[in-house]
């Protein structure tokens, strides 16, 4: 008996305008009409850096409010939930319950002024690691 399995079909998702982006700050987006921000995009310079919208720790969501990623410093991504840090261009926990693991990132891109993902914003298994 032969098995076949349907590929599944990737489509790049517009998430916004380069230049709306803040530099040095983060925006939540919702790229699979979700009702909920489950990826958030960094600018860091020219560059732009996305990542679920999930602790590694125990699956919570990092924002305590629409687009509070960042320590007040901007330094930092925080876990709002748990109080742990990762590091912006990384991703890793710096600090807190998850250290030794990182936020998951999101393919992202900026093309004719534009950001783009790919991926579906799929969540941590809840208590990974923690």
């Amino acid at each position: 008996m032969e098995v076949r399995s349907s590929p599944i079909e990737v489509r790049p998702r517009r998430l916004c305008r380069f230049d709306e982006l803040t530099p040095g700050a983060a925006h939540g987006f919702d790229p699979d009409g979700t009702g909920e921000d489950t990826v958030f995009v960094l600018r860091r310079g020219d560059a732009v850096r996305a990542y679920r919208n999930r602790c590694p720790h125990q699956n919570a969501r990092l924002e305590y409010r629409k687009d509070r990623f960042l320590s007040a410093d901007g330094q930092h991504v925080v876990c709002y939930a748990h109080g742990a840090h990762f590091d912006p261009d990384t991703g890793a926990c710096t600090l807190g319950a998850c250290l030794g693991q990182s936020l998951q990132p999101v393919p992202c891109r900026v093309e004719h002024g534009w950001v783009w993902t790919v991926a579906a914003a799929r969540p941590y298994a809840v208590g990974r690691g923690g």
